[in-house]
């Protein structure tokens, strides 16, 4: 059973190829957009596959077996 984690964000919004860089999950933009290519990344439990999207507090990003919670700190 997967575990949801919090990542701090200074601020929203903020796009979700940031985001992954910031979780911990992509390195750089490539390796971002390369995840987001392969199936299996929702946002809120929608498919999504751009890295532009923007992300309000408090949503839900999950990739694979990863779910990740938006979190203005």
């Amino acid at each position: 059973m997967s575990t949801t984690r919090t990542v701090g964000i200074t601020r929203a919004p903020i796009a979700l190829g940031q985001f992954l860089k910031l979780a911990g999950l992509a390195e750089d933009g490539a390796q971002a957009k390369g995840l987001l290519a392969s199936p299996g990344v929702t946002v809120n439990g929608a498919p999504e596959h751009r890295r532009g999207r923007q992300l309000a507090d408090g949503d839900l990003v999950t990739v694979g077996e990863d779910t990740l919670q938006v979190r203005v700190t």
